[in-house]
């Protein structure tokens, strides 16, 4: 089973590693030329992976065209770049891993749903879980879930995966996963606000507490499994990315925290908070579907600078008492 990478990003580079571990062709397209040039002629991607060496059977290249002759593609790119993408691919018939973690802000759909949107043809899979990519790609201990109906082509795409490094545990809950992957990067940015103005470990805690609840409502409303919200792609994933600095979305939330601006807290280009992009699209649907989410509401006033960290906090603790849950 030969396996394309769409996306040359850090994720798309680490999981390129993991397929080419045992000695297999990889085949990576990226849209930057002179990535492409680099991981061809050094092995390496400096920009996104600094200090990892690629294995020597990974190719890239900038033609999607080239990922005619793959068996599975593993889809990285951005969340919000994703159907321009999959848009000028040839896919057919062929598997689909969706490794972005996200929720298109224009459509507010699912990257699944886009996915089929644009792919009727092909089955559809979701990997998720708490991966920093540098960890993956260094050989560290991850495990993460690979979602997706075909339990039998989900076992197929975990055995090609596996690494004992890198352990895929599978799942039928394709929505689950997704909404976790996603929800989680919006309750990083509070918690890096939370760490950002200095308010202790207690608050912290508490915030992933009461973020697991709201992305258990909201996911348990969207049709997904408690035991995979539950899981490595929800809680895993959760807890990860709300306590360490690696994490984009924490450490964006970590300079709101401190009283940057949004406009002076955004990452470059090549390294998406994809949370922002996330927060708002969250809340309509939210909205929509009648879920209470205080911490994302929270988090949606700070990054349209409606409101201070100061003032957010003091919102969320002033809600009513009520029962835990």
């Amino acid at each position: 089973m030969k396996i394309g990478v769409i996306g040359g990003g850090s994720w798309g580079a680490a999981l390129a590693q993991v397929s080419a571990i045992d000695g297999e062709d990889v085949l990576l397209w990226a849209r930057n030329h002179q990535v492409v040039a680099t991981i061809n002629k050094d092995h390496c991607n400096p920009d996104f992976l600094p200090g990892i060496i690629l294995a020597p059977t990974i190719t890239a290249t900038t033609d999607l065209g080239d990922l005619r002759e793959c068996d599975l593609l593993l889809v990285v790119t951005p969340a919000q770049h994703m159907r321009a993408v999959l848009s000028k691919a040839i896919v057919g018939t062929r598997p689909l891993v969706l490794c972005s973690k996200g929720i298109e802000a224009h459509s507010e759909l699912l990257m699944s749903q886009v996915a089929h949107e644009l792919c009727p043809d092909a089955p559809i899979a979701v990997l998720s879980g708490p991966t920093f990519a540098h960890e993956v790609a260094a050989g560290l201990p991850t495990a993460i879930t690979l979602a997706c109906a075909d339990t039998n082509l989900a076992n197929r795409i975990a055995t090609r995966l596996a690494q004992p490094h890198f352990r895929p545990y599978v799942s039928s809950d394709v929505i689950g996963a997704e909404i976790g992957g996603a929800l989680k990067n919006v309750f990083a940015i509070a918690c890096g606000a939370v760490e950002g103005r200095g308010l202790g470990q207690n608050a912290t805690a508490a915030l992933i507490a009461r973020s697991f609840a709201e992305m258990s409502r909201f996911g348990l409303a969207m049709g997904a499994q408690a035991e995979t919200l539950a899981g490595l792609s929800g809680l895993g994933d959760l807890v990860l990315t709300c306590t360490s600095p690696a994490s984009r979305n924490y450490s964006l939330g970590f300079r709101l925290g401190q009283g940057e601006g949004v406009s002076g807290s955004s990452d470059a280009p090549k390294h998406i908070a994809e949370g922002a992009f996330t927060a708002t699209v969250l809340q309509k649907i939210a909205a929509r579907i009648g879920v209470d989410m205080p911490v994302v509401d929270a988090v949606c006033a700070l990054l349209a600078s409606e409101a201070s960290i100061d003032v957010v906090v003091s919102a969320l603790l002033a809600r009513p008492l009520r029962t835990e849950g």
